[in-house]
């Protein structure tokens, strides 16, 4: 399986990818936001340092409880972070993790609204984390038009409002509706297979016994041939299992996510902790690696 991703192209099976998170905003739920370019590139920086092979920044919160910023502002915020990119990456050593950390990393953005993507696209961008359930053929598009790749993650409703009502019969069914009519607009729009990945949604639009139940069965997400994100990095689930309710105090649980959602075919964890997860991921890949011999 090949994924595309501007002018990266990543060949799996391979070890799973980690996706560090910086959020470029002052209302993080785990309190890591900073408005300080400089800061944001320094905790990329200290990720890439630490193994990751994805940074995917993001400039708004997806908390539900915090009102939408302009695009103007979105747009302000991710800029400088974007066109420093190129010499932060000039400025480390290749590859700091190990041979099979993917070099140069790729960057990411995390932004649901189009007319965002339509300015930042041009800056040099590898992915769309796309929040929007891509209810429009438009993301798919500007991710044609500019060679990027698109996450398509399951949501229901519009991004940044609660939809703590949202009930299921079978979430493993609506999973598979969701992503087939959303690979076929993507396909319409002119969007390569290669060039998506999957994201089953974690907490977005559905209750502790959904999370739970698409853990148990992350495999299936297998069945579309593409590369699957897990976005484990202290969910409101682990929170809830492990009567948790400070997000920074749920690494322990997001690890215990990963070791079950590798042999699951897991390829990408989007998490906080990059060190931890990095170190968890490659023991945990060895481990296999070795059972399968």
């Amino acid at each position: 399986m090949i994924w595309q991703a501007g002018k990266h192209r990543v060949q799996f099976p391979r070890r799973p990818m980690v996706m560090g998170i910086v959020n470029i905003n002052d209302d993080s739920f785990c309190g890591d936001g900073t408005l300080d370019p400089a800061a944001a590139l320094q905790q990329a920086r200290e990720q890439l340092l630490a193994g990751a092979d994805i940074i995917d920044i993001g400039a708004e919160s997806a908390r539900t409880n915090r009102g939408p910023i302009s695009e103007e502002e979105e747009v302000a915020r991710l800029r400088p972070f974007i066109e420093a990119w190129p010499s932060l990456i000039q400025s480390l050593p290749a590859p700091p993790w190990d041979e099979q950390q993917c070099w140069p990393p790729l960057l990411s953005i995390n932004t649901w609204r189009c007319a965002v993507m339509e300015q930042i696209l041009p800056l040099g961008v590898d992915l769309i984390n796309d929040l929007s359930a891509l209810p429009e053929a438009r993301p798919a598009q500007l991710c044609a038009q500019h060679g990027a790749s698109l996450l398509i993650m399951h949501s229901k409703g519009q991004p940044k409002v609660a939809h703590t009502h949202v009930q299921y019969p079978d979430i493993m069914a609506e999973l598979d509706d969701f992503f087939q009519s959303r690979l076929q607009l993507a396909a319409q729009a002119g969007l390569a297979p290669e060039q998506i990945i999957l994201d089953p949604g974690i907490d977005f639009a559905k209750q502790r016994e959904d999370n739970l139940r698409i853990f148990a069965n992350a495999q299936r997400l297998q069945r579309w041939g593409r590369p699957v994100l897990m976005p484990v990095s202290r969910k409101t689930v682990i929170g809830e299992v492990l009567n948790l309710p400070k997000a920074t105090e749920r690494d322990a649980g997001t690890l215990a996510c990963i070791a079950w959602s590798i042999p699951q075919g897991a390829q990408i964890f989007r998490v906080h902790n990059v060190a931890a997860a990095a170190a968890a991921i490659k023991v945990l890949w060895a481990l296999q690696a070795c059972a399968a011999e």
